[in-house]
């Protein structure tokens, strides 16, 4: 069949993309500021890409039209779409129709650590001997793919985003996706351009509790009154909780305080197990996503002794705190944070993880909620474990940074010109420091930048 995808650079679209391809239909799309990880895998995959939305990328009458979330009634190619006749539907729609019926699906969902959380699930099973299917959105790098079809016979893994659906959709997209085990990592507010308070995100969330069947199970972190919340509004399935508190189920020891060793504690039906993982990873963020993942694997079938020491060998995904390069002693560090507690979480695990140098921290606040400003009040906390701030205002933003940026004094910098921003950046920088860009676009290529200027200003040296 002909598929053309609509919005297919996204990281769950072009994840699409993919496994349209592996099911043998022959795949087009269209998108806008077009950068890799996701460019450079459909490239890769023989899959057409479309520069600019405009009604002659339907021309070919494709057999079924796939429209991403980011569109909406003025662009040019929806109304061509509508006007055309031509069938469509959404990628959340297809996925749930053409992909996960007859599989075990583990949806994965949270505010934050989804893309981390399914890779990990995903290499846990892996591991063990499934040939799992997923769908993440972004490409872990032990794969090298942000999806793939897998065995029929094993789990499908999919990031459950609770973003709305489609323009004529409104609903999240994990309503869609009736999972057998549903992780649920944390829940606060975000997307403040479709929720308008938490309780709208909290309903959301409650649909998709009321979509896991009896037999399946929900798996809920610890100390977290939104999805409380959530679960008193009526639960079916068996819940259990994962944390730091003594009475959840699957528990968390950190025995570092970067996170990189923590002992994992399981109190089940037939007693208790533990385990001790030793791995790259830095945060206490990314140990409670790893607990996640071991307890949904359990779910599955892995042994907790053998997932643990798997993760020895995971690798972060690709823009999860991806170590980029390295010149003259300092390194360039690639992270999707782009809300307030992940930014914090991020530098958290960073600065424990740091033991000489300093920690620069390189932001860009492009997300739909802080370009409408919903957050920011929490924006100077969020950095408080960098030793230097420079913060980059992007076209667009909804409201002005410059009273934000004054407020953290010296060590913090505002920009709005990416060739001055390296410039400032590099000029400070200083070996064993660590550079950690976060935003969750393309940032102008901010990353390749820094480590061209820096190999430039140590040749000049």
């Amino acid at each position: 069949m002909r598929l053309h995808i609509m919005g297919i650079c996204g990281t769950f679209m072009g994840s699409l993309a993919l496994l349209a391809r592996e099911l043998g239909h022959q795949v087009s799309g269209s998108d806008t500021n077009v950068y890799p990880p996701m460019s450079t895998q459909l490239e890769e995959a023989g899959i057409t890409l479309m520069e600019g939305y405009r009604a002659e990328n339907l021309a070919d009458q494709p057999a079924l039209v796939i429209v991403g979330n980011a569109l909406s009634r003025g662009n040019p190619e929806v109304e061509a779409l509508l006007n055309s006749g031509l069938s469509y539907t959404s990628g959340a729609q297809w996925l749930a129709e053409h992909v996960l019926p007859g599989r075990q699906v583990i949806a994965v969902a949270g505010t934050h650590g989804k893309t981390t959380t399914a890779s990990l699930l995903a290499w846990l099973l892996e591991s063990a001997g499934f040939t799992p299917g997923f769908l993440i959105g972004g490409v872990p790098r032990n794969f090298g793919v942000s999806a793939r079809l897998g065995h029929h016979d094993s789990p499908f893994i999919v990031e459950a985003d609770e973003y709305d659906t489609a323009f004529f959709d409104k609903r999240s997209k994990f309503v869609h996706y009736r999972p057998q085990i549903a992780v649920m990592n944390n829940l606060e507010f975000d997307h403040a351009d479709i929720f308008p308070d938490l309780a709208a995100i909290e309903r959301q969330f409650h649909h998709l509790v009321r979509t896991v069947p009896s037999r399946g199970c929900l798996l809920v972190a610890d100390q977290q009154p939104a999805l409380e919340r959530v679960l008193e509004m009526g639960v079916w399935s068996p819940v259990e909780h994962f944390g730091t508190l003594e009475n959840s189920e699957w528990q968390l020891r950190l025995e570092r305080s970067d996170g990189s060793r923590f002992q994992v504690l399981h109190i089940g039906v037939e007693g208790e197990e533990d385990g001790v993982v030793e791995w790259a990873l830095t945060g206490e963020h990314n140990a409670r996503n790893a607990l996640a993942a071991l307890a949904a694997a359990s779910r599955c079938g892995v042994n907790l002794a053998r997932a643990c020491a798997a993760l020895s060998r995971f690798k972060t995904p690709r823009r999860r705190q991806e170590v980029l390069g390295e010149v003259d002693g300092v390194q360039v560090i690639d992270d999707f944070a782009h809300h307030p507690t992940a930014i914090a979480a991020t530098l958290k695990g960073l600065r424990a993880a740091t033991t000489k140098g300093r920690l620069l921290a390189v932001i860009e606040p492009r997300s739909n909620t802080m370009r409408l400003g919903a957050l920011r009040a929490r924006l100077n906390e969020s950095v408080a474990d960098a030793d230097a701030v420079f913060w980059f205002q992007p076209a667009g933003l909804d409201w002005s940074m410059e009273a934000l940026v004054a407020e953290q004094g010296k060590r913090a910098e505002l920009f709005s010109d990416i060739d001055a921003l390296v410039q400032a950046v590099v000029t400070q920088a200083s070996p064993l420091d660590r550079i950690v860009v976060m935003s969750n676009g393309g940032f102008e290529g901010v990353h390749q930048r820094l480590l061209s200027a820096l190999s430039a200003k140590e040749q000049a040296e």
